[in-house]
């Protein structure tokens, strides 16, 4: 499948960005902004199903196929953000990045609250500015724009999708140098899951008093607990 990929800026370093589930590469504005500023080209794709890449059949493994089909190896970087991190653990392998950032990923499945899917599809149709707001009261005039544009080009068919995903992804080790950022408290790893990703060779940091969306919740500490790694 070709994705649509977004590129911007021309330094030597490569930073790929992969955002979560109903959002597109917009979510990423603000980080974008900063690692172009830093001398960093960076590539972002929108998902199958999202922004203005192509809809298809939909399973975590495909998703992570078409990142393989579409990014470059041997980025200095790679960054993903909740269904992003899951897509992006199984692709790692191959992509070789330098380092790896997950951002809350969706790793257990099975913690996501029960009825979860049908609240986001209700959201994704009801969606106003004025809801996503209410909603989200830290983000920026930005960010609300941005998902409110990945909302309009979101397919819903992918949330139900979701539903037949497996129930854990949690990665066996660490394919690269990773670190696994938490939300506070985050949406699918739980302390069980962070004890297990610190075996399995994974920097964990939790980002404390942030929601699911570490980097739109708080952009300073999101960077903060990027420290060492970008």
């Amino acid at each position: 499948m070709k994705l649509n990929v977004h590129e911007r800026g021309s330094g030597d370093k490569v930073a790929l960005l992969i955002h979560g589930g109903m959002s597109d590469h917009r979510t990423w504005h603000a980080l974008e902004e900063h690692l172009v500023g830093l001398g960093y080209r960076v590539v972002a794709p929108d998902l199958r199903g999202h922004g203005r890449s192509p809809r298809g059949e939909y399973r975590a493994e495909l998703l992570a196929e078409d990142l393989v089909e579409n990014l470059p190896t041997g980025a200095d970087v790679a960054l993903g953000h909740s269904m992003g991190g899951l897509s992006l653990a199984l692709a790692v392998s191959r992509l070789r990045p330098a380092r790896a950032v997950y951002s809350d990923p969706g790793f257990r499945l099975r913690n996501v609250p029960a009825g979860a899917t049908a609240g986001m599809r209700q959201m994704v149709a009801s969606a106003t500015a004025e809801s996503v707001r209410a909603m989200n009261p830290r983000w920026s005039d930005e960010d609300v724009a941005a998902e409110l544009a990945g909302f309009a080009l979101f397919d819903p068919e992918f949330l139900s999708a979701t539903d037949r995903f497996a129930q854990d992804y949690l990665p066996e080790s660490a394919v690269v140098p990773s670190l696994v950022q938490l939300a506070d408290p985050s949406l699918c790893v739980d302390a069980q899951g962070a004890a297990l990703l610190k075996e399995r060779g994974f920097e964990v940091r939790v980002v404390p008093q942030a929601g699911h969306c570490i980097h739109r919740d708080d952009p300073q500490a999101f960077l903060k607990s990027l420290d060492g790694w970008i």
